[in-house]
């Protein structure tokens, strides 16, 4: 079948989660799955019942349920779009938390289908990552997509103005603006810009639906159709879920079932969800992380999310893990499959998900996106807000405000440094801290470390650029943190999991301690029309996080490494060891 066919494909059918858990945790799941078949629930849920919830506004976010028979209605829109990119060699789309995840994971999982343009996504104010973006693509031969709901989300829009910037200087001004398309919600800021720009085209996403649960509305699917994937498929694939999902019996309801079990799991202690995929489908995990970390993480309630930690021996893992392996049956790894056998053997929770092919993406963004309202109506939250992240995105813009009217950032002083690293904290985290025997580097991490506790999970929120030798250094940080004190861990590249898990780690359970990377740029970037750079945007990004975890009296430590980032990190690496002796 050709890319653009669009015939209504082959069924494959939903498959249940396949699960195995404790006896105590089983039987609160037992009553769960009772009490939800009792008061039908499922039925309340597809009627939009905001009683499921806190009873607020929850009925105006659950646009999501209709948008994949909307999306098929539509399909001839989408094959115009994809015939149109066939004139582009790249597609790079610009944007935060829903309006990214989930071209990135299309993105990484499909890689570049022949006669369409490859799909790149910047989600980072990092100047060193918009240039290695910007040097990874043919300027004049670009498409931008710049994908926000609201519109005035200040990365997308500030990515905005450097790119349609740089294309005027390679294409002219007069043609700079027929390279560009906005996703954004019908009547925003954004779409008046689009148009005063002379944008391509503006696609509309649907004002009923959340970010992170736009995947299969035009945020993800106006990016896939350009990219030449088949969206007719991926979309009956997502239909086939949906009407799974109608199913009102819990043990036979594909997405209910596994929102039933995470729900449960959160409520009765093991509030952690370790997801373990297949390689092929390794993004997916980023994508799973805002849905659930910034729909469940809130009045002091949710659910953390643990992705990309690699795999230990049973004997690591506490009390308070879940794990949820999504497993593609064409591309299995058959030592994650014999890692997962060994912590089922020894007692964790293990929820396994089979997908068929790269196309069953379309069915567990529906899956995962009822599981994760039904968990939030089990632990008692609105799963559809986020209001610290709006926290953070108010902190960040009086950092930023400050910066156009003073030209800089309010001053700041390291009660510590040592070796070209400072170290920064509030009040309180510093009192907390002075109790250090060794006032060493090495002395105050083991202070800071040994606040963690059973049941508390260590995060790294690391402010520099997102590339292979970076992540793969705080991955060797993380792994022996999580061996040593035998805690689940995370790890987040700032700014973006300002969109996804900082919800969590500054609205969920007060269980996470913290250590905040930054670093000085060693080369920065203009923002068009503006005073501050996209370096003095970052540093305010980093510190309107910090401020915010200080004021939820989070246990934060900041690291700031200078400008070179190999010898601040491996000096970091270093020292870590010191201080877990």
């Amino acid at each position: 079948m050709s890319q653009l066919s669009y015939k209504v494909p082959e069924a494959s059918v939903p498959s249940l989660p396949n699960y195995k858990l404790p006896e105590a945790l089983a039987s609160a799941t037992k009553r769960s799955v009772e009490d939800w078949n009792a008061g039908g629930k499922i039925r309340r849920l597809w009627q939009r019942d905001a009683s499921l919830w806190t009873g607020t506004d929850e009925a105006n976010w659950l646009g999501w349920l209709d948008v994949v028979e909307e999306q098929i209605a539509q399909l001839g829109e989408l094959r115009r779009l994809a015939e149109e990119a066939k004139d582009f060699s790249d597609v790079l789309l610009l944007g935060m938390g829903g309006s990214s995840l989930c071209p990135e994971v299309l993105a990484r999982t499909f890689g570049r289908i022949q006669g369409f343009p490859q799909l790149h996504v910047l989600d980072s104010t990092d100047p060193a990552q918009i240039r290695a973006f910007e040097n990874s693509v043919n300027l004049s031969r670009t498409l931008f997509i710049v994908s926000s709901k609201s519109g005035t989300t200040l990365e997308p829009n500030i990515f905005k103005q450097y790119f349609l910037e740089r294309v005027k200087q390679t294409v002219g001004a007069d043609k700079a603006g027929s390279r560009f398309i906005a996703i954004t919600d019908p009547g925003s800021k954004l779409e008046g810009v689009a148009k005063g720009d002379r944008f391509r085209r503006v696609c509309h996403g649907v004002a009923s639906i959340g970010g992170r649960y736009s995947a299969l509305s035009d945020f993800g699917m106006v990016p896939a159709a350009l990219t030449g994937i088949d969206v007719s498929k991926f979309l009956h694939r997502a239909k086939q879920m949906l009407d799974a999902c109608k199913t009102e019996a819990v043990e036979e309801n594909p997405g209910v079932l596994l929102g039933v079990i995470l729900g449960t799991a959160a409520r009765n202690g093991r509030d952690k969800v370790t997801i373990v995929t297949s390689p092929a489908i390794s993004d997916l995990g980023a994508w799973l992380e805002q849905l659930l970390a910034e729909s469940t993480g809130k009045q002091g309630k949710g659910i953390i999310p643990v992705d990309r930690e690699v795999l230990g021996a049973p004997e690591v893992y506490g009390n308070d893990r879940i794990f949820a392996h999504v497993r593609l049956d064409t591309a299995p790894d058959r030592e994650q499959d014999g890692r997962i056998a060994a912590l089922e053997k020894a007692g964790h929770p293990v929820v396994r998900i089979s997908m068929a092919d790269a196309y069953d993406l379309g069915q567990e963004f529906f899956r995962w996106e009822i599981a994760t309202a039904v968990a939030g109506s089990i632990i008692g939250i609105n799963a559809f807000n986020q209001p610290d992240v709006e926290a953070s995105k108010v902190a960040t813009r009086a950092l930023t405000s400050e910066y156009e009217k003073t030209g800089s950032l309010p001053p700041e002083k390291p009660f510590f440094e040592d070796s070209g690293i400072s170290l920064f904290t509030d009040a309180r985290n510093a009192e907390a801290l002075a109790r250090a025997g060794d006032r060493s580097l090495a002395g105050y991490l083991r202070a800071h470390l040994g606040r963690i506790g059973a049941g508390d999970y260590f995060a790294l929120l690391a402010y520099v650029q997102m590339n292979h030798d970076h992540e793969n250094r705080l991955q060797t940080i993380r792994q022996a943190v999580r061996d040593k004190k035998k805690v689940a861990t995370c790890l987040g590249f700032g700014p973006r999991f300002l969109h996804s898990t900082g919800q969590a780690y500054k609205g969920g359970p007060n269980s996470g301690v913290f250590l905040q990377i930054t670093c000085d740029d060693a080369v920065d970037l203009p923002v068009p029309g503006q005073k501050y750079t996209f370096g003095v945007v970052k540093a305010a990004q980093a510190r309107g996080d910090f401020q915010v975890l200080a004021e939820r009296g989070r246990r934060a430590l900041r690291v700031h490494i200078g400008k070179d980032l190999v010898s601040g990190l491996t000096k970091l690496q270093e020292v870590f060891r010191q201080a877990l002796q």
